[in-house]
């Protein structure tokens, strides 16, 4: 049980983590709070169940197509939607509500409220310590990993990720040093919208498929952001991990725990915003946010 909760914790985790660095890095450079986050997510799912099951194209190109294809998407959203009315925060978290919904109503039309699943990229098991372990699950957690260091790489080691972190900052300092505050926050949704992407394509072979996939870790995913420090990357990161191991735990050793598992994350997240209401990495991430 306990590598059980071990690798399963760590898949929740990281996956969470990915998703929750995606809506912490638009918030904390564009001010959106986008609700559809999780939305690109599910959509990219069905793209791989659609490009796998029923146009026969194979697996690692249906992934690679998808999280193109839901990058492009989100692109679009941004610029049809998001960019016009950025400065008003309400109206764009209430029309990303809006989209989200549109995606899932879609999804109903087409494919009904049924469970799908989708072949895993890596068969088979290996033991540890005579428990079994997926491939799927150890790439899960490997790729998780590479993405979030990926992402801290290109924020803290190029030119491109200063010139995020400066807008993130002071847009209006930034735009006066010559930075293009508009691309980058086009490129910032892009990255955003892929990291979900990449996320979906890394769970869709070990969790089932549905519509109203999108639901369950945007209330973990926002928990994780305020867990761990509005608008900080790095925090988000630790909050997700605490709230992805706190989930499997309470559903290994809890009777029922699979229907409680979101009210415990959420009742841990309102004890720790009591204690410290800027997070666990508010003041440390008070200054610099990214």
């Amino acid at each position: 049980m306990v590598i059980d909760i071990l690798v399963n914790g760590l898949v929740a985790g990281g996956i969470y983590a990915v998703l929750a660095v995606g809506f912490s890095l638009i918030f904390g450079v564009a001010r959106i709070v986008n609700m559809a986050h999780t939305a690109f997510y599910m959509l990219t799912a069905y793209f791989i169940f659609v490009g796998t099951t029923m146009l026969n194209i194979p697996l690692v190109a249906s992934l690679i197509l998808a999280i193109i294809l839901i990058t492009i998407i989100g692109l679009i959203c941004f610029k049809l939607f998001f960019d016009r009315v950025k400065q008003h925060e309400t109206t764009v978290m209430i029309i990303s509500v809006a989209l989200a919904m549109l995606f899932q109503e879609i999804l109903f039309l087409v494919f009904g409220g049924h469970y799908t699943g989708i072949p895993p990229l890596a068969k088979g098991f290996v033991d540890i310590a005579s428990i079994r372990v997926s491939y799927q699950h150890i790439f899960a957690i490997v790729t998780t990993g590479l993405i979030l260091l990926g992402l801290w790489l290109l924020l803290s080691k190029t030119g491109l990720g200063k010139a995020i972190r400066a807008v993130s900052q002071d847009r209006e300092i930034a735009n006066l040093m010559g930075i293009n505050v508009n691309q980058i926050f086009l490129i910032v949704m892009g990255i955003s919208v892929a990291l979900a992407g990449l996320a979906g394509a890394v769970i869709a072979p070990i969790y089932m498929v549905s519509p109203l996939m999108w639901i369950q870790p945007l209330t973990i995913v926002l928990a994780s952001v305020v867990l761990g420090g509005l608008g900080s990357v790095g925090g988000c990161v630790v909050g997700a991990l605490i709230l992805g191991y706190t989930e499997i735990i309470v559903t290994f050793l809890v009777p029922g725990g699979a229907s409680l598992r979101g009210a415990v994350s959420m009742s841990i997240m309102v004890v720790v915003l009591l204690v410290r209401p800027e997070g666990l990495f508010g003041v440390a991430f008070e200054e610099e946010r990214l």
